[in-house]
């Protein structure tokens, strides 16, 4: 089925058409030619850098009213030169995520072949392998290569459809400063490496590495150096690969887990570590099927289909279904329940790029980060979405000495970037490090994954302490608004946006006080907070706090232009072309908009959607493609949020369907693979065909022209429920609801409407008016 395929007829000319696997913890991305193949290899642990305290000034809340106290009477220059003062402290070892190591087989007897003409590799979506065929004089050569998660290890296999026998040469290559090989055994090379790097950190600090690669044949021989494996004449040749760390272990047998690994894989063998794998990729990849048609385009190259979308020959529906399952692939190789940490900029992979320069490949918490999680539920990978929920709780913890040093204030906070070691501080520069929801903004992906699954015991014992504790910050950080009697945040940003505050002769700025994103997420997070503290009968008093606090939030605002105000005051853009615009929170993943119960505050989010989509300068980037789609579909738009996720992947995809970041952007010194976009267009897919975010299971909310005819199954709503659904030009013909706890169920598709009342275990069979049949 070339629709759950990445395929292509030429050779990867490098990592951007490189083809990327992952267990969760160890990733590589396989470059591959028919006499040549390059792994680079990555482990989600490998980061420079080490935990530092960032202490503030101890002035705490007595600088905090200096400096609101001159935003108030709009002073914006002696406000941001108060804030640099106190909370833009020096940052020395915060470091980045790295690459781990280069792996190179070179294959002796195999012509290289420019044109690609006798040649072949893909990437199995169904079965997560990376497979090539090159034709040599010896017959066709084979290669395979997975990630195992339940063997915790790479692995692959080289053969020939022939009698003819297998000869290569393997070479072990480090990518940091200290990466140290040898010899461990006949067949086995041993490596040693730390995370260092002189761009984010001393280039003294940062994780060590531990690992071995093996290679085992059937007949021929294998030869040994410093860093190479020779394998010659064999009938066939397997390959693994095992790495450990040092990431937050205190005991020094952690560098032998990479050779108990190792063993036991040997041990088990190739076959049954191969089925293994695939049964347990099954799992999670098997449960979401989309059809959207099977037009010719289907049988062509990934890369041809891409450049066909490109120069806008319709006519190929399917490409959307692979983007959406590929997302549903990378959220599986790089999100594991029992993963370390969660997915950050680049997924678990690194091409090298963002963290040779300012960017860092780190947790951006003003949308990156974020954006990454923002399928997993939808798409049926709520076990994927864990790992963040523990990293989440680790922040929560480390936030506490930020809330405490740089505002006086009880609870936790978190800012714009974060690392492996829980960095909670502001940023680097007032112009973009005070994004003080940040670490909230992450914290939602808490309530996200309580509204989807209502697991009681996830509220009781994580949600609802960290978010309470987020509460309890903001309930002692904001103060009221002089003017308006609002209970406000600031000084803080809009990420990583810029105004005027009376024209462009003010000057531009970028700090405020009370920014309508921080407004979403803590009204969201005081409701929540609220709601949860009664579902488990605690804290009555806090609840009381939170319902007052609630009255005296600002209300969300239309501007003079039409448009969702991104400011409490109705300042000009200073850069009405930003990548950025937070404030639709409230829209998508929020639902504090929405077109049914506020009308006029969605035609207004219409308006500044379309306002920054008219600018000739617009910082056209992947998160800012996926973001308009997501937009889109939660405005019932259809069409423009296909045309945007078109975009995304036309425009903003690499030939392997990774999303990128343009470069001139945001600092970026060449194309940057971001992940992000393919999380964001894989929501907005899913956004286009099923949404629950409104207290009602909402069936082909955003249903496009093009996608006429279709079928999808497995995906989730909210209130733990299933659903699948089939569709016929352009109009419902069927639907199946499954629900797991009891409870009223409401379900809609265009102006009709049931309420079911669901049983724990029901399955509910829905026609094209929304009547029930046999069940």
């Amino acid at each position: 089925m070339n629709e759950y395929k990445l395929w292509y007829d030429k050779p990867a000319e490098g990592w951007s058409q490189g083809l990327p696997l992952g267990n969760g913890r160890i990733g590589a991305v396989v470059i591959s030619s028919p006499d040549r193949e390059v792994w680079e290899m990555s482990e989600v642990t490998f980061w420079s850098g080490q935990a530092e305290a960032v202490p503030g000034n101890g002035r705490g809340k007595e600088a905090l009213e200096e400096m609101r106290a001159a935003f108030f009477a709009g002073d914006y220059e002696r406000g941001d030169r108060l804030a640099k003062q106190s909370l833009m402290k020096v940052k020395s070892n915060f470091g980045t995520h790295l690459g781990l190591c280069r792996i190179t087989l070179d294959f002796a007897d195999v012509k290289p072949d420019p044109a690609g003409e006798n040649f072949r590799r893909e990437l199995d979506l169904s079965q997560a392998l990376v497979r090539s065929f090159s034709e040599a004089e010896g017959g066709l050569l084979k290669r395979e290569v997975f990630a195992s998660h339940p063997g915790d290890v790479l692995a692959a296999r080289i053969w020939r459809q022939s009698p003819e026998r297998v000869s290569f040469t393997l070479t072990l290559q480090g990518i940091t400063e200290t990466f140290e090989t040898h010899a461990a055994a006949p067949d086995t090379l041993e490596f040693r490496a730390q995370a260092t790097e002189r761009v984010h950190s001393s280039g003294k600090c940062g994780v060590w590495s531990q690992g071995q690669l093996k290679i085992v044949t059937a007949g021929g021989s294998v030869e040994c150096g410093a860093d190479t494996l020779r394998v010659t004449g064999a009938e066939e040749a397997w390959i693994y690969f095992t790495v450990a760390t040092d990431y937050r272990k205190e005991d020094a047998g952690w560098a032998e887990e990479s050779s108990r690994a190792l063993a036991g894989t040997v041990a088990a063998g190739y076959e049954r570590l191969r089925g293994e794998h695939i049964a347990d990729y099954r799992r999670e990849f098997g449960t979401v099927e989309l059809e959207l048609g099977h037009p010719q385009q289907s049988v062509l190259p990934t890369d041809e289909r891409m450049r066909r979308l490109r120069q806008g020959e319709g006519g190929d529906p399917q490409l959307y279904a692979l983007f959406l399952q590929y997302g549903r692939y990378l959220m599986i190789a790089g999100s594991r329940a029992d993963s370390p940490l969660p997915l950050h900029l680049q997924g678990i992979w690194n091409d090298g790029e963002a963290c040779r320069m300012g960017w860092s490949c780190d947790y951006h918490l003003d949308v990156n980060t974020q954006m990454n999680y923002y399928p997993a539920e939808v798409i049926g990978l709520g076990d994927s979405h864990l790992p963040l929920m523990a990293y989440i709780e680790d922040l929560a913890q480390a936030g506490r000495a930020s809330a405490r040093d740089f505002y006086g204030a009880a609870g936790w906070v978190a800012h714009v970037f974060s690392n492996a070691w829980g960095f909670t501080a502001p940023g680097w520069d007032t112009s973009w490090g005070l994004n003080v929801t940040g670490g909230l903004w992450l914290a939602a992906h808490m309530m996200e994954h309580f509204r989807y699954s209502r697991d009681i015991m996830f509220l009781k014992n994580q949600a609802y302490p960290v978010l309470k504790e987020a509460a309890v910050f903001f309930l002692d950080y904001m103060t009221i608004h002089p003017k308006y009697g609002w209970l406000v945040t600031g000084p803080s940003n809009s990420p990583e946006n810029h105004f005027y505050p009376d024209g462009p002769e003010s000057g531009v700025q970028q700090l405020s006080m009370g920014t309508t994103v921080d407004q979403e997420l803590v009204r969201e997070l005081f409701e929540f907070c609220h709601e949860a503290a009664g579902l488990l009968g605690v804290d009555e008093e806090f609840r009381e706090q939170l319902e007052e606090a609630i009255g005296k939030l600002p209300p969300l605002q239309i501007g003079s232009r039409g448009q969702l105000q991104e400011w409490l005051e109705d300042y000009a853009e200073a850069q009405p072309e930003h990548r950025h615009f937070s404030h639709l929170y409230a829209l998508y993943p929020g639902s504090q908009i929405t077109p049914e119960d506020t009308p006029e505050l969605a035609a207004a989010m219409r308006v500044t959607l379309e306002n920054r989509m008219l600018q000739d300068e617009l910082e056209d980037v992947e998160f800012t493609a996926a973001l308009f789609a997501l937009g889109f579909a939660r405005l019932h738009d259809g069409d423009q949020a296909l045309r945007h996720v078109s975009h995304l992947i036309g425009e903003l995809c690499f030939d392997n369907l990774l999303s990128y970041s343009r470069s001139g952007i945001g600092g970026a010194e060449t194309n940057i693979f971001v992940i992000d976009g393919n999380f964001g267009g894989t929501a907005a897919i899913a956004e286009m065909l099923l949404q629950s975010h409104a207290g009602c299971i909402h069936l082909l909310p955003a249903l496009p022209a093009a996608w006429g005819t279709g079928k999808v199954t497995g995906l989730r709503a909210k209130g733990n429920a299933e659903v699948d659904i089939t569709w016929k030009n352009g109009e419902l013909t069927g639907a199946v609801i499954r629900t797991h706890l009891a409870g009223l169920v409401a379900v809609r598709c265009g102006g009709r409407k049931i309420v079911l009342e669901a049983a724990a275990g029901g399955v509910y069979i829905l026609d094209a008016q929304l009547q029930r049949g046999a069940s």
